[in-house]
């Protein structure tokens, strides 16, 4: 097996690049939906699905149209990319053989149970001389697109990731399984590095921790208070960010944003919130959102899914050999914290 070809190109003519062939290990429930992103996606190709459950995978390929393997070693040797979306403790085993052998992996979150498997993994792409892309499906929200493209740099950031029990990553507790999005969020948008931990939690219907709590201090001064459960009644997924010049609040359940900035009159009516009396600006008609501060709903309509735009920019990146915009080292960075944070919570033996 051997990576795509930058150059190579489509030679029925109009010289447009040619589908990429790539497949997926493991076709669980996250593994179905790579699977059938690819198959509708026109630059790409999907040429197979592996699951040691061949009957599953059978079922898969047939509904979207491509063939089914046991095994990494069953696929063709001309794959140009993989999605392994298999549980993390195989995450080292599918990913290494394949990356050794160049090619491109988008490996889902968390890259590895450990940091020793997480080096492996990364190690092998060096060999291979290929790329890992690590499946942080948030970093693709479209209102953290939108805080990128408005150049916010928060100073404290709040986020609650709240679910029911799914069954689902049963191998990993809720730091590993749900905070680590935020985690990697959190250190992507702080850009600095993590000075101290500060973490609660503990295990209700798992072995592991089934709610974490933790503040982060950041060396250039910066604070985030991340908070999960996969106990919870009510869904959520709020993402909160602080800045000298705004605030930002995202629902990614429901894909809304807000936007509280300085506004157009910021400077006079702070000098009036010191000078003029109390009673007279309760007076003034929307003093407060509509002269010192702008409340804007972002618009965030429109923009492609996340898991959508995840994929699409991995297979981009595999096409030009750029540098995935989640890589390898981002992801051993969100699982290096959420290790750290794991052990303080273990430390307390709750």
């Amino acid at each position: 097996m051997s990576a795509a070809a930058n150059d190579e190109v489509d030679q029925s003519g109009g010289g447009a690049a040619r589908p990429l062939r790539v497949a997926v290990v493991g076709v669980g429930h996250l593994g179905r939906i790579h699977a059938k992103i690819y198959a509708e996606d026109p630059a790409a190709e999907l040429v197979g699905v592996v699951d040691v459950r061949m009957d599953t995978a059978r079922e898969l390929a047939a509904e979207v149209g491509c063939d089914a393997f046991e095994q990494v070693s069953d696929l063709p040797q001309n794959i140009d990319a993989v999605s392994v979306v298999v549980p993390t403790s195989y995450h080292a085993e599918v990913a290494v053989p394949l990356l050794e052998a160049g090619v491109p992996c988008l490996v889902e979150k968390p890259l590895a149970t450990n940091l020793e498997q997480a080096d492996a993994i990364l190690s092998a792409a060096s060999r291979g001389g290929t790329t890992v892309a690590v499946g942080h499906v948030e970093r693709f929200q479209p209102g953290l697109r939108k805080v990128r493209e408005l150049g916010i740099a928060p100073r404290f950031i709040e986020c609650h990731r709240l679910s029911s029990f799914s069954f689902r990553s049963m191998d990993v507790g809720v730091v590993h399984d749900l905070m680590i999005h935020d985690l990697d969020l959190v250190l992507d948008l702080m850009g600095s590095e993590v000075k101290e931990i500060d973490a609660a939690g503990g295990a209700i219907l798992t072995k592991s921790e089934d709610m974490a709590s933790v503040r982060l201090v950041f060396e250039d001064g910066g604070r985030a208070n991340v908070t999960a459960s996969r106990v919870s009644l009510t869904p959520m997924r709020r993402f909160r960010l602080f800045s000298p010049e705004s605030y930002v609040s995202l629902d990614f359940t429901g894909n809304q944003g807000l936007m509280v900035r300085k506004g157009p009159g910021w400077e006079a009516g702070r000098e009036d919130l010191f000078t003029l009396d109390p009673m007279e600006l309760a007076k003034r008609e929307n003093f407060v959102t509509g002269d010192l501060l702008e409340v804007v709903q972002l618009e965030l309509t429109g923009e492609r899914k996340p898991l959508q735009a995840e994929l699409k920019s991995f297979l981009d990146s595999v096409r030009s050999g750029s540098e995935p915009e989640v890589t390898g080292e981002d992801g051993r960075r969100a699982l290096s914290l959420a290790e750290k944070i794991v052990a303080q919570i273990r430390s307390q033996a709750w």
